[in-house]
């Protein structure tokens, strides 16, 4: 029977108040998200910084469901376990990050956690066929990484229906991450994707004290996502 899972919602705290992280975060949650996306950077990988294992570690009680790790750090695999223990559920990493991406996953797996593969908008798919019994997820990135706020990059799309062919009846997400909102949702969907990242188009207009916003964003998203289907 084909994995045909329900459309997931994970709003990226990259566009949440920093100072009020776990108040954002169970608003969130409370307001109908599936996943909380962690966007980690260092400045080095990708030309931003945002937060560490500590932080995740802090966020961790905060979030009753799926805390989902993006690392765009490099190297990579030094800092696996530091964020497992950290409490992540899905750890997600480039290939680009370390010098065998299968060994990383491995490890990933190896550590009880989901593992996933993020794919650059430069990035060729082609060793994906050969990584696909190591993975729980791929992230496909339609902006370039390092900043939220980008604009949805529409040749990503053909990428995102070669990817749904390779995954097949696997039980591997198929996640897109950047430029993800009420406008673009549908194309997504309809190209494969069941997981849609959204930063901003789920933050704006609201608050941790008045999260209503977020809730009417994550049901406009949700709509527009299922109307593909």
């Amino acid at each position: 029977m084909a994995f045909v899972p329900k459309i997931k919602i994970a709003p990226s705290i990259l566009a949440a108040d920093f100072s009020n992280f776990g108040a954002e975060c169970r608003a969130i949650e409370a307001q109908g998200a599936d996943w909380v996306h962690v966007d980690v950077m260092d400045g080095h990988f990708v030309p931003n910084i945002t937060f560490g294992p500590a932080m995740c570690a802090a966020l961790r009680p905060h979030i009753k469901g799926v805390m989902d790790v993006h690392l765009m750090i490099e190297p990579i695999d030094p800092f696996l376990e530091a964020f497992a223990k950290a409490g992540a559920d899905h750890l997600t990493v480039h290939p680009e990050a370390g010098p065998h991406i299968h060994r990383s996953l491995q490890t990933i797996r190896g550590l009880g956690k989901k593992a996933g593969l993020a794919i650059n908008p430069g990035t060729d798919i082609g060793m994906v066929p050969y990584l696909l019994d190591q993975l729980d997820l791929i992230c496909v990135m339609t902006v370039n990484p390092g900043f939220g706020g980008q604009s949805f990059l529409d040749s990503q799309l053909p990428k995102i229906r070669a990817l749904r062919e390779m995954i097949g009846e696997r039980p591997i997400f198929l996640q897109v991450d950047g430029g993800a909102s009420v406008e673009t949702a549908q194309r997504i969907v309809a190209a494969g994707a069941n997981v849609l990242v959204a930063g901003a188009a789920v933050f704006k207009g609201g608050s941790a004290d008045n999260p209503d916003a977020y809730g009417r964003n994550i049901k406009m998203i949700r709509e527009a996502a299922q109307g593909a289907r």
